[in-house]
């Protein structure tokens, strides 16, 4: 808007070339709304065309440059003063002077690197966007655009079973299995439960995905956890010697790859929680990391290499850990030596 609604303003449009063509994708925004924005993955070419029409034909447009930005930032809530960015691409499209009538500018950012995936959580923010501007000595015009980059990863065929026998002495021990440690968006979870000693009456039985976000760094660290799934696998008391099968679907949810200090920023992680409650309402649980990432629909030559360093990025293993819960009583299945 031009000051004071006098003298000459303009709209700004960003086209991208493949608009017609390229793939969407469906994304949460900060207030909870879905909405669905073209996709990328890391080392593609950004391109298209700015249009800058003016309002008042006749009219001329002076200004101190224009420029198209392609910017990957990550904003966390507590500090919303404060723009991490972590991809800053600047493309001049016309030096200072004045803009007669309408007209259109072609940019391109080649193989730009976009290492990590948007994501919209509790308490941050990480998101791309194209951002033209009109620079004029009282105020400028922009328009932004935001795009949606997914991170694609291979594992090697090895990917080891999680195994462990855990119990409280003389109670209940229990062995439980999960078929693998690292997870795919629409993998299925298979695993079993094996009761070697019941001396508590269970009632019921569920096994919970949680998502734990963490942000910050030193004393200011916040841990969010948001149970994103509650899956029942046995409702009634079990006997020693039973087996209860595992079998949970994982593309019904909203996830995202496993997130490990991204920009030192943040963290995404995701836990296996399993959980007994007995007669008495008292619950008995035990925690497990498991890494999940994103299995791309078509495998293009094209990602491979960021295949790869997504890999190297989310590889490691698994680690257990114990949480507390406070509106019930709970005590932590502790680790038993095979």
């Amino acid at each position: 808007m031009s000051f004071f609604s006098f003298g000459q303003s303009a709209e700004i449009d960003v086209v991208l070339t493949d608009a017609e063509t390229r793939k969407k994708a469906e994304h949460k925004t900060e207030d909870g709304k879905k909405d669905k924005y073209f996709l990328f993955y890391d080392g593609e070419t950004v391109s298209g065309k700015i249009n800058v029409t003016l309002k008042n034909p006749g009219k001329r447009l002076e200004h101190q440059g224009i420029k198209i930005e392609f910017v990957g930032q990550i904003e966390l809530y507590y500090d919303r003063g404060n723009h991490h960015e972590f991809v800053s691409l600047v493309k001049d499209l016309a030096r200072p002077g004045e803009l007669t009538q309408s007209q259109t500018f072609d940019f391109e950012f080649t193989h730009v690197e976009k290492p990590y995936e948007t994501y919209t959580g509790q308490n941050v923010k990480l998101r791309y966007f194209l951002r033209a501007t009109v620079s004029r000595r009282l105020n400028d015009i922009s328009k932004e655009m935001d795009i949606v980059v997914h991170t694609l990863s291979t594992y090697p065929e090895l990917n080891s079973s999680i195994k462990m026998e855990v119990g409280i002495e003389d109670c209940l021990h229990i062995e439980f299995e999960y078929n693998k440690s690292k997870y795919h968006l629409k993998d299925v979870i298979v695993g079993k439960i094996y009761f070697l000693l019941v001396r508590i009456k269970i009632k019921h039985m569920e096994i919970d995905i949680i998502k734990r976000e963490t942000t910050g760094t030193g004393p200011s660290v916040y841990h969010e956890n948001d149970t994103i799934a509650k899956y029942e696998i046995m409702d009634g008391a079990p006997v020693r010697g039973e087996s209860i099968p595992i079998r949970l679907f994982l593309a019904g949810y909203e996830m995202t790859p496993t997130m490990r200090d991204i920009n030192k920023k943040f963290s995404v992680r995701y836990y296996l929680n399993l959980v007994l409650i007995d007669e008495e309402e008292r619950r008995y649980f035990k925690q497990q990391e498991i890494t999940l990432w994103r299995k791309g629909d078509v495998v293009r030559k094209s990602m491979s290499s960021q295949a790869t360093i997504g890999a190297q990025r989310f590889e490691g293993s698994a680690s257990s850990e114990s949480s507390l819960c406070n509106d019930c009583t709970v005590r932590s299945l502790v680790s038993i030596a095979l």
